[in-house]
């Protein structure tokens, strides 16, 4: 059951960002099932985050099933299809203390879940972006592309300064030259001109994400040509429409950009007509509405899920974002 952990001062985990974890969802199709989207996507990156973290990696049927395994026991928190989604976070720690830099003795795999609401409550709305001269999210040879935690904190400060300003994320350039996009805050970034899609390649400080992935590949199903390469802000600024893709948002559209003196809007300031096909396409495969093609979508088998349903209800929580939560349950209640 979910509750706290004991653990040593020492741990790796704490002293040293010894540390990875994944984000996944399960989600209620209109059947009533529920699923999860490409977990085999999630534990090779979780391996390969943690070989290079020098920690070892979880076997591919081990984190499978364990994921299978919380969803199941949870499938009650589930929220109807449309309503939200069971986040998933698979974790893995160095939990063995240790006073010299090197790996913990002892690690620790866990997953622990908790219901959220829709990404966009009333519809998709263009995201704005500040592009950052002054932070930069990797450098080459770090663990930029690896799911690393140390890759998370030092994001705060820049996002929380751009969203005084009014903008709601940042837009990492590259940390050499500072002229190629990498990411959009914790998210890949896309742009579309004359019908090619671009997105920035992966070349070591770049998360390779299953969304991203994903996307790729439902643009060329469309006939659509995409570049992985890198992608220069001056030519971003002259895009016909921007998007950024990830877990929690899935795809979100990218109405205005600024950089330096430059101020762009996308689309008219509107939803881009790729960036809406995308995301009902992907969003769509991954409820059951749209045919899965690719094979993306795994059922978890839960004894009894139609007993297993509950009421939901949209309440307010203490950070003043909406999320679903059981309405005989306790708010932001975290289980498995």
């Amino acid at each position: 059951p979910y509750g706290d952990i004991k653990i040593s001062p020492a741990a790796g985990v704490l002293n040293y960002g010894q540390g990875i974890f994944e984000g996944m969802k399960a989600q209620r199709t209109e059947a009533g099932d529920i699923v999860i989207f490409r977990p085999n996507c999630n534990s090779d990156r979780f391996a390969a985050s943690a070989a290079r973290l020098g920690m070892p990696p979880v076997p591919e049927d081990m984190f499978i099933d364990a994921v299978r395994s919380v969803v199941a026991a949870n499938a009650r928190w589930v929220p109807p299809s449309g309503k939200g989604a069971l986040y998933i976070r698979p974790c893995l720690w160095g939990s063995g203390g240790i006073l010299g830099v090197a790996p913990a003795p002892q690690f620790t795999f866990c997953i622990y879940a908790c219901p959220v609401g829709p990404y966009f409550k009333g519809g998709m709305s263009p995201i704005a972006l500040h592009v950052s001269d002054e932070y930069h999210r990797a450098a080459p040879g770090g663990q930029g592309g690896a799911k690393a935690i140390g890759n998370y904190a030092p994001g705060m400060v820049p996002c929380m300064k751009v969203k005084k300003q009014g903008f709601n994320e940042i837009l990492y350039l590259d940390a050499v030259e500072h002229r190629y996009v990498e990411e959009a805050g914790a998210a890949n970034f896309f742009c579309v001109k004359n019908g090619v899609v671009y997105t920035p390649a992966l070349v070591g400080t770049i998360l390779p994400g299953i969304t991203r992935m994903s996307v790729i590949q439902l643009a060329r199903d469309l006939g659509h040509e995409v570049r992985e390469e890198r992608v220069d802000i001056s030519f971003v600024m002259e895009a016909d429409e921007c998007f950024c893709t990830g877990t929690a948002a899935v795809v979100a559209p990218i109405g205005r950009i600024q950089h330096g003196e430059r101020d762009v809007t996308f689309a008219g300031g509107e939803v881009g007509p790729l960036t809406r096909k995308l995301y009902d396409m992907l969003t769509g495969i991954q409820v059951g509405k749209v045919e899965d093609k690719h094979d993306w979508v795994r059922k978890v088998q839960v004894p009894n899920t139609k007993r297993l349903s509950m009421r939901w209800s949209r309440v307010r929580t203490s950070d003043t974002s909406l999320m679903m939560c059981p309405q005989r349950g306790a708010r932001r209640k975290r289980k498995g």
